[in-house]
């Protein structure tokens, strides 16, 4: 409860390159660049908003910003920097200026043997960047908080845009998958998809939940209390299980969306939550950059069971007696 995708633009640019050979840099470093916009290279002490994915040669997604909705900020670092070496991550950062656009391949073999790390396993010999820079920001002869201050007043603004977004994602999930929702006072939005026969649970009753949670903008699926769910969204984690969620209803201890939300459902009802951020996680996302700010989310749910807080008084004496 508690990752590839590209704008349209960039990947038709990515896909006419494809049959361009990369060049090779220093340390095994190779490169593509899909566009040069003329405009200065980075150096040591600028910074770059930026747009990228990582893969794998495996074909495996690491991370995307795209997934995200908010650029990346890049420092680049001095070469003079421990565990700097021609043809690290850094490398290719120097080659590229506002309104570039690249594709390179870093070599593991090489990052490996200048980091005296272990090479990791979840590729075979690179990682594949796929970057387009927004904005460079010159350090120059500013002081470093003036260049943060520009920083700052920038991604400002891109907060804002995914705020002023959200409405809309909604609105197009909600008619792409033709949808009939109601909507609450709060706005929150909802759709039974499986009536259930039993009561409501009332505020400080403990429930038992099956759920699947997605960001609405991508559809990825970042939490589920069903295994299959997790193996198949390839989120599977051996370290936890997968069982319904055990909680108290109506007493803050999960997001708003769904104290209020589950309070609406009869137990035995399957339904699907639509949860704008003020009811979720709000501005800040959840800190871990799986959601992020301003994010509406999707909550697939079964209500399975309600404990009233005599029955689990009366089973935990119960159990203290064994």
């Amino acid at each position: 409860m508690k990752k590839s995708i590209f704008s349209l633009g960039f990947a038709a640019v990515v896909l006419t390159s494809a049959c361009q050979q990369f060049e090779a840099g220093e340390g095994g470093l190779q490169y593509k660049i899909v566009k040069d916009n003329g405009q200065p290279k980075a150096q040591a002490g600028d910074l770059l908003s930026l747009n990228m994915t990582v893969t794998t040669d495996r074909d495996s997604l690491l991370t995307s910003t795209y997934k995200i909705g908010l650029p990346q900020i890049v420092n680049i670092a001095a070469d003079t920097i421990p565990g700097m070496y021609a043809g690290d991550y850094n490398s290719m950062f120097k080659m590229l200026g506002e309104g570039d656009s690249a594709i390179f391949k870093l070599n593991l073999d090489t990052m490996a043997a200048k980091t005296m790390q272990p090479k990791p396993d979840f590729a075979d010999k690179h990682l594949i960047f796929n970057i387009k820079v927004n904005k460079h920001f010159k350090k120059g002869e500013l002081t470093d908080s003036a260049l943060y201050a520009e920083v700052n007043t920038y991604f400002d603004g891109e907060i804002e845009k995914l705020k002023a977004s959200e409405e809309g994602k909604i609105n197009d999930f909600i008619q792409k998958n033709k949808l009939e929702p109601k909507k609450t006072a709060s706005g929150l939005q909802y759709v039974i998809t499986e009536e259930g026969s039993g009561e409501k649970p009332e505020a400080g009753d403990t429930v038992q939940v099956n759920y699947t949670g997605a960001l609405i903008a991508s559809g990825d699926v970042f939490d589920t209390s069903i295994k299959e769910v997790a193996e198949k969204n390839k989120i599977y984690n051996a370290m936890r299980p997968y069982e319904p969620a055990k909680f108290a209803i109506g007493v803050r201890q999960v997001i708003p969306g769904w104290d209020e939300g589950l309070l609406l459902l009869p137990k035995g009802t399957k339904a699907k939550l639509i949860i704008p951020s003020q009811l979720g996680y709000g501005e800040r996302g959840d800190g871990r950059g799986v959601i992020p700010p301003f994010a509406p989310l999707v909550f697939d749910v079964e209500l399975i069971d309600i404990l009233k807080p005599d029955a689990q008084d009366t089973t935990a004496q119960g159990n203290s007696g064994n």
